[in-house]
């Protein structure tokens, strides 16, 4: 079972994209669009205020009828953050992200932003461990 360190270490990217909490939510729906990613962190200096998401855009924004142009990220970001930190295992995170219906974890360490995890990182880091185990144990089976 890996360590959310591991996992972050594991990681092709390693930016964390964030917004200001006055950031239009055109402005953070533009910044993810373009760097392909799902959410942004909403940040003042190094304080983590909150998270902004293509479920927030979708639902706080769209749905209601507001204008992308006149809505800042602090109006419809969610501010009630589950965090996680580098020694939680992968296992305790996806079970805090299926009991929560989350799709992104901070980490944080100290008090300090450290990174993000997606459900994506810790399917992906599941999936190669259950691999892995399958082929250890055919392994075991064929007596190799």
């Amino acid at each position: 079972m890996k360590t959310v360190a591991e996992i972050l270490r594991a990681k092709p990217h390693v930016n964390i994209y964030r917004a200001s909490p006055t950031t239009t939510v055109l402005e953070a729906a533009s910044l993810m669009a373009d760097k392909d990613i799902g959410a942004l962190l909403v940040m003042e200096g190094e304080q983590l205020l909150g998270i902004v998401t293509e479920r927030d855009y979708v639902r706080r924004v769209t749905a209601l009828e507001r204008s992308a142009y006149a809505t800042s990220v602090e109006e419809v970001m969610t501010s009630e953050l589950f965090v996680v930190g580098p020694r939680d295992s992968n296992q305790y995170c996806m079970q805090l992200m299926t009991e929560k219906k989350l799709r992104h974890l901070p980490v944080v360490e100290n008090g300090k932003l450290i990174g993000l995890l997606s459900i994506r990182d810790l399917v992906r880091d599941i999936t190669a461990e259950q691999e892995s185990l399958i082929q250890h144990l055919e392994h075991y089976i064929r007596g190799e």
